[in-house]
């Protein structure tokens, strides 16, 4: 078995974490799409540094057993950056908050798509990273086509890429924790 495949395996409870935290905060924009945007700022800052620090975790914990791990570092880092830069900079513009979401969306997105081209001869189901690598580059890409939509349209938006972002996670842990199981009974 190869590393990245036994970090994947093991780490199927992030991933679950992750995509449960999407569609909850998905959920959230959905229920109240008139939030005030201080309100949403808050609440998208959370999300990106708590996903962000989840995955810096994961990656540094097996940073000696893979030799690719600059994409998950650098993923997880940019979250952190931008829920930090969310947090103690709330009083940005709703065109400056946009542009940080896009841009953290598209460069994850290029870095998850980037993996999963990497890992594709260790580990079915890569096509849930492509997914959601292309889903955050379409979502990111949406942000700067429409940086002047309604706050409303905006929360929809966000709403729509978390809700789907989080169930590709919730589908890539299910898989990469039956694989773990498979291969625990074959051992």
């Amino acid at each position: 078995m190869t590393d990245m495949l036994d970090y994947l395996q093991r780490s199927w409870w992030i991933f679950l974490l992750r995509g449960l935290a999407a569609i909850a905060f998905g959920v959230m924009a959905f229920g109240w799409p008139a939030l005030t945007l201080s309100v949403l700022v808050v609440i998208f800052g959370v999300y990106v540094l708590v996903d962000g620090v989840f995955g810096l975790v994961d990656a540094v914990r097996y940073r000696d057993r893979l030799g690719r791990v600059w994409p998950l570092v650098l993923d997880a880092v940019l979250g952190i950056a931008i829920g930090l830069l969310t947090l103690f900079w709330p009083g940005i513009t709703v065109l400056v908050l946009l542009m940080f979401i896009a841009a953290w969306a598209v460069v994850g997105g290029l870095l998850r798509v980037i993996l999963a081209f990497q890992i594709r001869h260790e580990i079915t189901g890569e096509w849930v990273l492509i997914a959601s690598g292309l889903l955050s580059i379409l979502f990111g890409g949406l942000l700067i086509a429409l940086p002047k939509a309604g706050l409303i349209t905006i929360a929809w938006i966000i709403g729509i890429y978390a809700v789907a972002l989080g169930l590709l996670f919730v589908f890539l842990a299910v898989h990469l924790r039956k694989l773990g199981r498979m291969i625990e009974t074959r051992v």
